[in-house]
């Protein structure tokens, strides 16, 4: 145990923590130059596509020290974005230290100080890394006058570096043998290890990623889970090199994996703790405080005969999600389908991806909405996520918004522009600060519902890529919600229904009424869609018949004749309207969706 180290590299979005492990794993020698790829840890396409880290990954390095010791480096690479900050709190639960990352030129961001506050709350060792010190635009001086006055950390223990040029990987590993400590646990002790992840294998079952906190796991040892009571027998225990390496035993300190064939993937818990049936631990590790999921969205199969393979396919996708929530949810004009909770409108947009890909399903989305609370006029309280569940205007007192704190860092001379921006997302009790020359810190209370569809875009489009945005929730505040439905041929299509302020009601509406139109193919009588709040009509357009020319064949002659002929095909539109049904496509659901998010 006293040679084995476990930390975790945090940072901002695109400070290089990928890249550093890919340099780490490189420079121990691990992997061969012709089997190397870049973001070696990102094992899902839609990582490498997007060039963004979206799940925490595992591996034990081997490193001779300048001492002459053999070290195991339990590595874990974390996500930077906002809405996988679940992630990285929970990698950080099996670990002693970190190293944390700063961009050379872009200095501390807000998800620097957010992820430093969370390694603090774990009791942590930091060690502060300036990276991308060969990028032109590098200011070490600057980002170091930042490292001691917004994070309070020694800048002169920093460690300069260029993870993309292999420049300083031997200072950073031989201060993580040095400046880490060992991780405390007694092999002798029962079983405790902590589920800090997990994965479904169709051949394996499930695979529990854990850290080993005391005690030590050997093949055939019969484990139980605290949580449910389960027991299973252990069929294979190993460490993460690059694929799942097996060994005889792994023991306290160390982050493993076991597969014991757990087939129902419901019994596995992420936060819960294992130990062995025939000695068990007394008192259960502390766990993960349960995520509250903020965005919420119904997903339907496109094809109802494929319901019960997406119910299938969400119960392995929670396994290795678990910040994701699910319940049974139905539509009129979708049909069965789930109600998910997210973190963000990014994860939700990854569970779409990874859902289609990894799983080969067709869905469908509905808009995405926050929770809302009303007081009934009987003092009830009903929390709502879901429009079709809203109740009737008649009977609601008082209706209350989530409001989070939106902490955002930029260079000073786009102030301006963001403050502007929070105002049009009826932001309030702004705070400015200056933490260093050139550089603000802004402070806003606003409404969840505003940020969830494109603020950060807005925001990073705003400061030409330099702002940065980090978030928590703060309470639930009156606000003046409503309604908003939209009318296809005068029918409600309950998918596209959501709660919204009536300041913003007409634009959303006015919003889904165009994308609708674009996407709606013609018939051959009017199609007026509509936006309506109860039985006012806030937002209209038409789309237009595809007209056949029944005067064709009149040429010349009495023009009683032609008018007779258009009252006659006036007469059989007006019959086909109120007969006729719109088939609405995929493709506009979507539309109306994905411009929700980029309006």
């Amino acid at each position: 145990m006293e040679n084995t180290r476990n930390f975790s590299i945090i940072a901002h979005i695109d400070h290089g923590k990928s890249t550093l492990a890919d340099r780490l794993i490189q420079y121990t020698g691990i992997i061969d130059e012709r089997n190397f790829k870049n973001q070696i840890l990102d094992n899902m396409e839609i990582e490498r596509e997007r060039g963004i880290t979206i799940k925490s990954q595992a591996i034990t390095i081997p490193y001779l020290a300048k001492d002459g010791n053999n070290y195991n480096l339990n590595l874990i690479d974390t996500p930077g974005h906002v809405d996988f900050s679940y992630e990285v709190s929970r990698a950080l639960a099996s670990c002693e230290g970190v190293l944390l990352l700063v961009d050379a030129a872009q200095g501390v961001q807000a998800q620097t100080v957010a992820n430093l506050y969370m390694a603090m709350e774990h009791d942590l060792e930091i060690i502060p890394v300036i990276n991308k010190i060969d990028l032109p635009a590098a200011n070490i001086e600057m980002v170091m006058e930042q490292i001691d006055s917004e994070l309070g950390l020694d800048p002169y223990s920093s460690i300069k570096c260029s993870a993309k040029e292999g420049i300083g990987i031997e200072n950073i590993l031989e201060s993580i043998v040095k400046k880490i400590p060992p991780p405390k646990g007694i092999e002798s002790d029962p079983l405790a290890a902590l589920i800090f992840d997990a994965k479904y294998d169709p051949f394996r079952g499930t695979v529990v990623h854990c850290r080993i906190f005391d005690g030590s796991l050997k093949d055939g040892d019969v484990i139980r889970f605290m949580h449910n009571e389960t027991t299973y027998k252990v069929e294979e225990a190993g460490y993460f090199s690059l694929t799942r390496e097996k060994k005889d035993r792994i023991a306290a300190g160390d982050v493993g994996y076991i597969i014991a064939g757990i087939k129902t993937v419901s019994d596995v818990k992420i936060g819960d703790t294992i130990t062995l049936d025939n000695k068990p631990c007394l008192n259960p590790l502390p766990g993960f405080k349960e995520i509250k999921p903020v965005v919420f969205a119904s997903i339907y199969p496109v094809s109802s005969d494929d319901y019960a393979d997406l119910a299938d396919s969400l119960e392995k996708y929670k396994l290795n999600d678990a910040s994701f929530t699910y319940e049974k949810d139905s539509s009129v004009a979708l049909g069965q389908g789930f109600r998910c909770g997210f973190l963000g409108l990014l994860h939700l947009d990854i569970v779409q991806e990874r859902l289609e890909r990894e799983y080969d399903l067709s869905i469908l989305f509905s808009v995405p909405s926050v929770r809302y609370r009303f007081t009934l006029t009987d003092g009830e309280i009903a929390y709502i996520d879901n429009p079709a569940y809203y109740p009737g205007a008649a009977s609601i007192d008082k209706g209350e918004e989530p409001y989070i704190r939106a902490t955002m860092m930029f260079p000073d001379r786009y102030t301006g522009a963001v403050m502007k921006l929070c105002r049009e997302k009826r932001g309030e009790k702004s705070i400015l600060n200056y933490p260093g020359p050139g550089r603000a810190e802004l402070v806003f209370e606003m409404p969840l519902a505003e940020v969830i569809t494109d603020f950060y875009d807005q925001i990073k489009t705003i400061t030409q890529g330099y702002g940065s945005f980090d978030y928590d929730f703060i309470d639930y505040r009156v606000s003046d919600l409503t309604l908003l439905d939209i009318l296809v041929n005068g029918e409600k299509v309950d998918a596209l229904s959501q709660i919204v302020h009536r300041s913003r009601a007409r634009e959303r509406g006015l919003f889904a009424c165009e994308r609708l139109k674009e996407e709606i193919p013609r018939q051959m009588f009017k199609i007026a869609i509509q936006g309506a709040i109860g039985g006012q009509i806030i937002a209209r357009t038409t789309i237009s018949p595809y007209r056949k020319d029944v005067t064709a064949k009149c040429y010349g002659g009495d023009i009683t004749r032609k008018r007779k002929l258009l009252e006659k095909q006036k007469k059989g539109k007006r019959k086909m309207k109120t007969v006729g049904s719109v088939a609405i496509p995929q493709s506009a659901f979507l539309a109306v969706l994905k411009s929700d998010a980029n309006s």
